[in-house]
């Protein structure tokens, strides 16, 4: 109860102090104008369903192609070096590279090349830029895992005569992926954020839509339009990461004892 009074006084000040400052009517104005906001919620809604596609599509790939690089990146003996070396180049760029950087040149550079065959859609680079930057950050996670799970389940699976195929399928990635569950949907609710990124490349999503109607009105009102939207499909994504945080807390303390 005390750090529940103590947090609502600390707003309280904090809302006082703004609704109170001499430029607040301003930014009302500006940023809260109820009119606009319900003129402009439904085109923003419905360009937001790009993102959410968007989201979806890269959250399936980035778990496959992730995985894969992780498992790469995770063989064992200088006969897989190369693959190795290959797996970790992947990894330290498009971790080094800005996420927008990569959307930007994808979306727009290979569509010019007019590539027989290959897909002209901004969408759809912008889409595989964002799974080749995440897949970076998600193998990690992944890597991790595999790494977390103790030799001796290896060494016992290998004794009962699994191959190393067999162990990694059946014995070291269930509970490599069980482990990073938590993590994983972190990078995803980055992801989601990070969708809106394809507005630089010319589609038109959720942050685009806002951008058209602040421009129509000079008015930034459409872009709260945006972030509540954001915040209505992000906010359930972290709870739900610290509800699972929270429960693999309590297996873990319930293992040791």
């Amino acid at each position: 109860m005390t750090a529940l009074a103590s947090t609502a006084i600390v707003f309280t000040l904090i809302g006082l102090a703004v609704v109170n400052s001499s430029g607040w009517p301003a930014v009302r104005q500006a940023f809260l104008n109820g009119a606009l906001f319900r003129a402009s919620f439904a085109d923003v809604a419905r360009a937001f369903e790009l993102n959410v596609k968007m989201f979806l599509v890269a959250e399936v790939l980035i778990l496959a192609f992730a995985l894969g690089v992780a498992v790469l990146r995770s063989l064992p003996g200088p006969v897989f070096f190369p693959i190795r070396a290959i797996a970790i180049v992947y990894t330290d760029i498009f971790r080094g590279l800005p996420t927008v950087l990569v959307v930007y040149v994808l979306a727009l550079g290979v569509p010019g090349l007019q590539l027989t065959g290959v897909p002209k859609s901004a969408v759809f680079w912008a889409v595989i830029g964002l799974v080749l930057v995440y897949s970076a950050y998600v193998a990690e996670v992944y890597r991790a895992g595999i790494e977390s799970v103790h030799p001796s389940q290896e060494s016992a699976a290998r004794s009962l005569g699994l191959s190393r195929l067999q162990t990694l399928r059946y014995v070291i990635l269930p509970q490599a992926v069980r482990r990073v569950v938590p993590p994983l949907l972190n990078d995803f609710i980055g992801l989601q954020k990070d969708t809106a990124l394809v507005a630089f490349a010319g589609p038109v999503e959720a942050f685009r839509q806002a951008q058209i109607g602040e421009a129509a009105n000079f008015n930034f009102t459409p872009y709260m339009c945006a972030a509540v939207l954001f915040l209505a499909l992000t906010i359930p994504l972290t709870r739900t990461t610290d509800w699972l945080i929270a429960r693999d807390r309590r297996r873990r303390a319930l293992g040791v004892l």
